[in-house]
């Protein structure tokens, strides 16, 4: 029998769940964050929720964290010495602290510091899972830290949060809980705690990532993808993901291509690849997602099919292209790419835990495809 894995901070979620900070008063706190959380008084809003904890800030975050920000991050709190970090703001923020928690705790050795994670989007879970997306920027790439270190103590799921992101970025995040969801139901780490919150996440942001792009304001709407971001998140981080993470990391890492976009881009492509030569388990997971979804043809490869054409037609409805050359990047950009491309998705730790296994071959024939 196999041996599988599973954590769950504690979770409040709610209107009122910011009022939980009221527990680190009497603390030291450091918020890490981006310059727009600062500017615009969202870090005034947790500050309320503890007025009497000490409060230092770090609101220099840049999308995309590279070694440079974490390292910035540990030299702004070293002299303070928290006793919390909270992590405030999309997946850049969530990774940069988890970095930057980890490298204030070698430092001070025996002063473990408490993580807070509030995600400001929809999209990462990075709030309750053990990865953190790094960037190398001199060679344009990606990398995903796995570490049970890094899992939050608390996440804090806010929808009053979420209620200003701008519907392309909504968007582009939802897909990427679609993704994680699919990814994790699939994987060949997916067990029965993460099979649960996986079916759930899709169910959610089938029905509701549609709303959330109709009307921007709908709060019941925005909180229940709040909820399945941080559910695909607890999903993943037992399950793993697959080769549209694994692809992702790399051609988002080196053409520039937000994360939740180039997710959605290659969903469907990458679906219809493992689900050709699939084992009958996996064939029937992809059915059971179709399902899920409304699908619900007998035949598995019908259903499969149909499910692969929904997700492209949403996309085109939420306006995210199905190719990178009708995203505009310039063709000869990504041959010159090509085997750096191939190489990166196979050696990217997501990759591992796909159904299918994927050959250099496989990949670039994929990467053909994705083009366009």
């Amino acid at each position: 029998m196999a041996r599988y894995y599973f954590s769950c901070p504690n979770v409040y979620f709610g209107d009122e769940a910011i009022t939980s900070l009221s527990q680190f008063n009497d603390k030291r706190v450091a918020i890490v964050t981006d310059d727009f959380m600062v500017t615009s008084g969202k870090t005034r809003y947790l500050i309320n929720a503890m007025p009497q904890a000490s409060v230092c800030i770090f609101g220099e975050v840049k999308p995309d964290p590279d070694i440079d920000i974490l390292t910035a991050g540990a030299a702004c709190f070293k002299a303070f010495k928290p006793d919390v970090i909270i992590a405030l703001g999309g997946g850049s923020s969530l990774d940069a602290a988890k970095g930057i928690k980890v490298t204030l705790e070698e430092f001070y050795e025996n002063h473990p510091i408490e993580l807070i994670a509030i995600p400001t989007t929809s999209g990462s879970g990075s709030e309750v899972t053990a990865y953190a997306i790094i960037s190398d920027p001199k060679n344009g790439r990606k990398y995903p830290l796995i570490s049970e270190n890094l899992v939050p103590d608390i996440a804090i799921l806010d929808p009053n949060l979420v209620l200003t992101v701008p519907r392309h970025v909504a968007v582009d995040t939802g897909m990427d809980v679609l993704t994680h969801a699919i990814e994790a139901f699939v994987s060949t780490g997916a067990n029965d705690f993460s099979d649960a919150l996986a079916e759930k996440a899709i169910a959610l942001t089938w029905r509701y990532l549609p709303q959330v792009f109709n009307d921007e304001k709908d709060i019941a709407a925005r909180t229940h993808m709040h909820n399945a971001s941080c559910m695909a998140g607890m999903a993943f981080n037992s399950a793993g993901l697959g080769l549209v993470h694994g692809m992702a990391h790399a051609i988002g890492g080196m053409l520039h291509i937000p994360h939740g976009k180039i997710n959605a881009m290659l969903l469907p492509i990458v679906i219809d690849f493992n689900s050709k030569q699939a084992r009958p388990d996996t064939r029937d997971r992809y059915h059971r997602c179709a399902q899920i979804m409304g699908i619900d043809h007998a035949v598995p490869e019908q259903a499969i099919a149909q499910m692969t054409q929904a997700i492209r037609q949403i996309n085109r409805h939420f306006g995210i292209p199905a190719t990178l050359s009708e995203l505009g990047t310039d063709r000869a950009k990504i041959d010159a790419l090509r085997q750096a491309l191939v190489s990166s998705a196979l050696a990217d730790g997501c990759t591992a835990s796909n159904p299918r296994a994927a050959t250099a071959q496989d990949i670039e024939a994929l990467i053909s495809l994705i083009a366009g």
